[in-house]
């Protein structure tokens, strides 16, 4: 969102929810830690007093939210040029979709972005980096700020469903070419604690093992059981042919032991939160 108009942002992301008709599923934040020294401002966005832009980017989301719910953004000229518009009359952007706002997934990495994505009745993602750290199992942690999220959403008194999604690396391991790629499988590696950003950060555990292994293990995952969607993280640098074949191994052998369904089936529904 650092590098982003946000009502321009705001019109293609309307104009794209009408064309895929009510399809969209717009995934946004402040945007990863990068190689750019404030890179934003080469782009003319100046202000920010925070080093990574994080002030910024949250400045642009309200706009962009008030955007898109149709809220006046300026007004009219004293004599509009090629428009039916009253002299001075408040003026929204355009195209409007009401169900855009049910369709916007925030990235949080923490309980307090957590807690400000369910109240203000967003969709929340959550990645395989958190910015905190606390001794916790990753997943642990990440359930804890699902858990923030779902407080917030009930207590700012939305009535609709969110949605929660939790990313993972998965390689299952079937064939001597995967065990060749992956490794043996058993040797998962653990989660890690690190700096970036120069935020104390846990980064999770890449999980790496035969179908059954893979099963009992994200199933003691907490987040994993607590969100609705996973999102499998792949390495888009190894081609297509290899990728594919990650996530046909996921579906097939791993994911209906997890509860999925193919979407034939319909949408996915979020979780209700109940009061």
């Amino acid at each position: 969102m650092r590098y982003e108009n946000p009502l321009y942002l705001a019109e293609e992301a309307a104009a794209l929810d009408h064309i895929a008709d009510g399809r969209v599923a717009l995934g946004i934040s402040r945007g990863a830690p990068e190689a750019a020294d404030r890179g934003w401002e080469s782009f003319g966005y100046t202000g920010s007093t925070d080093p990574r832009g994080a002030d910024i980017a949250m400045a642009k989301f309200e706009t962009f939210l008030q955007a898109i719910q149709g809220h006046p953004m300026t007004r009219a000229a004293a004599q509009p040029y090629m428009s039916d518009a009253a002299p001075h009359a408040p003026l929204s952007i355009e195209p409007q979709s009401e169900e855009l706002i049910r369709h916007i997934w925030w990235g949080s990495g923490s309980r307090a972005t957590a807690e400000r994505t369910g109240a203000q009745g967003l969709n929340m993602m959550s990645s395989t980096l958190l910015t905190e750290a606390n001794g916790a199992a990753f997943g642990d942690l990440q359930a804890e700020q699902i858990d923030v999220f779902r407080e917030a959403f009930r207590e700012a008194g939305h009535t609709h469903v969110p949605r929660v999604s939790v990313s993972r690396s998965v390689f299952p391991v079937l064939t001597d070419r995967d065990r060749m790629l992956f490794g043996p499988g058993g040797g998962s590696s653990g989660d890690q604690i690190g700096i970036i950003d120069g935020t104390r950060s846990t980064f999770g555990r890449t999980y790496t093992g035969e179908p059954d292994q893979l099963i009992e293990e994200l199933r003691a995952d907490a987040a994993v059981q607590s969100a609705d969607t996973l999102l499998l993280t792949i390495p888009s640098q190894a081609g297509v042919e290899l990728n594919l074949r990650i996530l046909e191994n996921f579906a097939t052998h791993v994911a209906p032991a997890l509860g999925w369904r193919p979407n034939t089936e319909g949408p996915v529904a979020g979780d209700p939160v109940t009061a």
